[in-house]
């Protein structure tokens, strides 16, 4: 209870809470202060077992639209009077407690699936959302019973952080999955692709250098200084014709910037916090070597140490 003025007592009274009702109640006059209030208490997790009829919760599982019936399962509350907590609910009623169609436990189970992927990537809520769509999108339209299962959810993770451009590379998608090699990935999700394609063709775009960029220089813990000058390598190389992969063009810039910087990493560190050879940063860093003079910023390195830099 809790003090509030009451208009018809004309002084502060207790006031009661009706929290079935939602009613703000005056404790001395009855009048009712307020109607359907809404609780602003903490919502709380029960650790109880399910015989006990004092659960806290006061709502069910989030809303999903993917799901049949937004994903609303069937609860039948036991029996209060005449009965113990634990009597069991009869037989004819019981077999309906959580019901849920065989459809909707299958894709609870994938979008589990696909939580922990991207739980293990680092992966936001937003991707994980596109990720679901797309599978349920690509299940609609063709069934992938008899398909490599961790394949198909690590391949609607791939082109969802592709749709949100937030890009991971193969390699990466593979550490979160024991269950698919990079192979099966690949055709998982060309597969998908090839049924979604009038929906995700124009969605998918296209993969730049950048993309890959950032992330690469917060795992070798790069100064801002020096992922400034990176960025803005990335964006003059756009400018010239380099025919190499992006997350190959990524990782030589990251070389070069290092080269450069005052707490040089070797070739070997580069290629582990990246996950690309050493043999294509390399050869990547040859073709960008001709014109480093053009797309090494100024501010960052003058001419003669660019120079000095080896082929």
């Amino acid at each position: 209870m809790s003090d509030t003025f009451c208009r018809d007592c004309n002084s502060l009274t207790e006031v009661v809470f009706d929290h079935r009702a939602g009613d703000a109640i005056c404790s001395e006059c009855g009048l009712v202060l307020e109607a359907h209030t809404v609780d602003e208490t903490a919502e709380w997790r029960s650790f109880a077992d399910d015989s006990n009829d004092k659960d806290p919760n006061r709502v069910g599982g989030p809303v999903n639209p993917l799901l049949s019936e937004a994903g609303l399962s069937t609860v039948i509350a036991r029996p209060r009077n005449g009965g113990s907590s634990s009597e069991a609910l009869p037989s004819s009623v019981g077999k309906w407690q959580g019901h849920a169609s065989k459809p909707d436990r299958h894709l609870l189970d994938v979008f589990g699936a696909i939580a922990v992927m991207a739980d293990r990537l680092g992966l936001v809520t937003t991707i994980k959302d596109r990720a679901n769509e797309i599978y349920k999108k690509v299940e609609d339209q063709k069934p992938l019973r008899g398909r490599n299962q961790d394949a198909v959810v690590a391949a609607c993770l791939y082109i969802a952080c592709r749709q949100e451009n937030k890009a991971r590379t193969m390699k990466e998608i593979c550490t979160a999955v024991s269950g698919a090699t990079k192979k099966e990935i690949g055709r998982a999700k060309e597969f998908i692709l090839k049924h979604l394609e009038a929906e995700l063709g124009q969605e998918m775009g296209t993969i730049h250098a950048g993309d890959y960029l950032r992330r690469f220089c917060s795992n070798l813990g790069m100064k801002n200084r020096d992922v400034k000058a990176a960025q803005e390598m990335v964006q003059n190389i756009e400018e010239l014709v380099i025919r190499r992969s992006p997350i190959s063009v990524a990782a030589a810039v990251t070389y070069t910037i290092n080269q450069l910087s005052d707490e040089k990493m070797s070739l070997k560190e580069i290629s582990v916090a990246t996950q690309v050879a050493e043999g294509t940063i390399k050869n990547s860093y040859k073709d960008l070597h001709p014109h480093l003079a053009r797309i090494i910023p100024n501010w960052f390195a003058n001419e003669e140490c660019v120079k000095n830099l080896q082929p």
